[in-house]
C-alpha cells in the first residue's frame, strides 16, 4: 500500500511540475516611432521575434527560409519590404505616406526593423494601421509607442482592431 501511494505521489507531483513548466507562448510586437523634427521624418523600428517572422516568412513566401542571425539575407529583406508595405501603414495629418524599409539587425532573439517615412513638416496626427503577423497567430498584438519632442503616446492593436488614431499638440 505504501509502495501504492509512493507511486500515485510521484506521478502527480510530476504533472504539478509540468504544469508549471509549461511555457506561455506570446505573440507580440513594438514599434517605436519617433518624429525627428530636424531631418522631417518620421523615425519606425519593428521590433519581432525572430522565430514569429520566419514562421510567416515560411508560410507565405518560402518554406525553405532560415534566418541565420550571423550573415545577412537580400531575399529575407525583400520579403519584408513587401510584407511590410501590406500589412503596416500610417496616415498622418490626414495624408497617406509610405515609409521606406531601411534595413534589420538582430538582438538576441528579436529582429528589429528599421523604416522611415520622409518630407513630414510637422506631426499632428497619425494613424498607424499594424497588421504585422496577426494572419498567421490570432492572439498577437502589435504595441505601438508614438513620441514627438517630449511627448509620449501609445496604442496596443490586436485582430479586429488594428487601427488607431493619436493626436499631438504643438
Amino acid at each position: 500500500m505504501k509502495k501504492l501511494f509512493t507511486v500515485i505521489f510521484c506521478i502527480l507531483f510530476s504533472l504539478g511540475l509540468n504544469s508549471f513548466t509549461t511555457v506561455h507562448k506570446f505573440y507580440v510586437s513594438v514599434t517605436q516611432i519617433d518624429y525627428n523634427e530636424e531631418q522631417n521624418a518620421l523615425q519606425m523600428i519593428t521590433r519581432v521575434f525572430i522565430d514569429d517572422i520566419e514562421e510567416l516568412l515560411k508560410e507565405r513566401y518560402d518554406t525553405s527560409i532560415s534566418i541565420d542571425t550571423k550573415e545577412s539575407d537580400v531575399k529575407i529583406d525583400q520579403y519584408l519590404n513587401t510584407y511590410f508595405n501590406q500589412k503596416l501603414s500610417c496616415i498622418v495629418n490626414g495624408q497617406k505616406v509610405t515609409f521606406t524599409f531601411i534595413g534589420k539587425e538582430y538582438e538576441e532573439d528579436l529582429m528589429l526593423c528599421y523604416l522611415e517615412i520622409e518630407n513630414i513638416n510637422k506631426l499632428q496626427s497619425i494613424e498607424v494601421s499594424n497588421e504585422i503577423l496577426m494572419d498567421v497567430f490570432e492572439e498577437q498584438q502589435n504595441i505601438i509607442h508614438v513620441k514627438k519632442g517630449k511627448q509620449r503616446k501609445s496604442l496596443i492593436l490586436e485582430k479586429g482592431n488594428h487601427s488607431g488614431l493619436l493626436k499631438f499638440s504643438e
